[in-house]
């Protein structure tokens, strides 16, 4: 299955609209205004949120938690690294590599691809293609992709 993610150029905050494979809208994701860490809020196509992503505020690099439908479900957890990017997902034994920076990623279970990201050039705002597995990680893999997209805002 696949997700397009589409981040709003003209907005306050960091907003993304989601679509399914058939440019269906199927996610809305905005962040919280004014606030000191990122407070990023996931909603679906009824606009029942669904996912927050919250980010530590005395962490020395990037940490955020992911919950799903208000429980805690993993922390994304910037790493340091001399030469690339590297983070890592405590949940679901998840990994990323690959080139965060060129956006053009993996999420592995094991040796089990649970999601390739890739990123969509000449566009206005960051535009990500999301290819999942398996349709049960949709939701977990849409916040990872958040959350890495929000460490790299700062910079």
């Amino acid at each position: 299955m696949r997700l397009l993610i589409k981040q709003r150029v003209f907005s306050w905050t960091d907003t993304y609209d989601v679509y399914d494979e058939w440019e269906t809208p199927a996610y809305f994701v905005k962040a919280e205004v004014l606030t000191l860490t990122h407070q990023i809020h996931v909603y679906d196509r009824r606009d029942v949120e669904v996912g927050a992503i919250r980010e530590r505020l005395f962490a020395l690099l990037h940490t955020f938690e992911i919950e799903m439908e208000g429980r805690p479900v993993g922390t994304v957890r910037q790493e340091f690294a001399l030469f690339r990017p590297r983070f890592s997902v405590e949940c679901s034994g998840w990994d990323v590599q690959g080139n965060l920076f060129g956006g053009d990623y993996d999420v592995l279970d094991g040796g089990r691809l649970v999601a390739h990201i890739s990123k969509e050039l000449f566009h206005w705002g960051d535009t990500y293609v999301l290819d999942i597995a398996d349709p049960k990680d949709e939701l977990l893999a849409l916040m990872l992709v958040i959350a890495i997209d929000a460490a790299y805002c700062d910079h």
